[in-house]
């Protein structure tokens, strides 16, 4: 299996995914992604937890990751209806304006990805701020409180952009800094400590609710896909 991924402007990236046969993890991120998989255009929706993939037969898939709110700026759907969704491109755009990026996409896959991904120039900082906040770890009180809502308002004005509320979305920032200082071989205490958990039995409950197993089990997964990588 070999997989490469590179930043092609701000909060977009692209990705490529070659011969992965197994089962294979994919974790919440709060993004979307515009996937091309033998010869369809797939879009996949914000995950609240642990999606687990089981195909059996090597294939290459190409995709371009989307970050707060550029998939739904470019696709013209809120986040949150497409949680915990994946569905063709053709669903969301009908069939015609579909096979136009389709055909383009399966031509030559990441330069058209990122193409159309680029095409949103403008991303409302309101995502990008409340994002920084809450990966500060700041509650979300207050996070409502410095940009001006109360923490319904925030709750339905997260929804369209991420897919979920705040404090679904600082959960899922939490688990992704840990997984980052996990996969750097430090003690799960100091995994704790770092991304901002109360102490090491509660990094162990959020990760296996949001990832399906324990930390020790996902490391384990992680080390295998880098050595498969390798």
């Amino acid at each position: 299996m070999a997989y490469d991924e590179r930043t092609v402007a701000p909060g977009i990236e692209v990705w490529r995914s070659t011969g992965r046969t197994g089962p294979y993890r994919i974790l919440p991120d709060g993004c979307m992604d515009l996937i091309l998989a033998d010869g369809r255009l797939l879009v996949a929706g914000p995950d609240t937890s642990a999606r687990v993939h089981r195909r059996a037969e090597p294939r290459t898939v190409t995709g371009v990751r989307l970050h707060v709110g550029r998939g739904p700026a470019l696709l013209g759907l809120p986040a949150d209806e497409l949680r915990d969704q994946t569905v063709r491109l053709e669903d969301v755009w009908g069939d015609r304006r579909a096979r136009v990026l389709t055909e383009q996409v399966s031509e030559r896959p990441a330069p058209a990805l990122t193409t159309w991904a680029c095409a949103a120039r403008t991303v409302d900082p309101f995502g990008e701020r409340v994002r920084a906040l809450l990966d500060r770890g700041t509650p979300v009180g207050d996070v409502a409180d410095a940009v001006g809502y109360s923490a319904r308002q925030l709750h339905r004005r997260l929804l369209p952009v991420f897919g979920y509320g705040p404090q679904h979305l600082r959960r899922v920032l939490r688990l992704m800094r840990a997984v980052a200082a996990a996969d750097t071989g430090s003690r799960w205490s100091d995994v704790a400590q770092r991304a901002g958990f109360t102490d090491q039995a509660h990094l162990v409950r959020e990760v296996r609710a949001l990832t399906g197993v324990t930390p020790s089990e996902l490391r384990r997964e992680r080390v295998r896909s880098f050595q498969d990588a390798a």
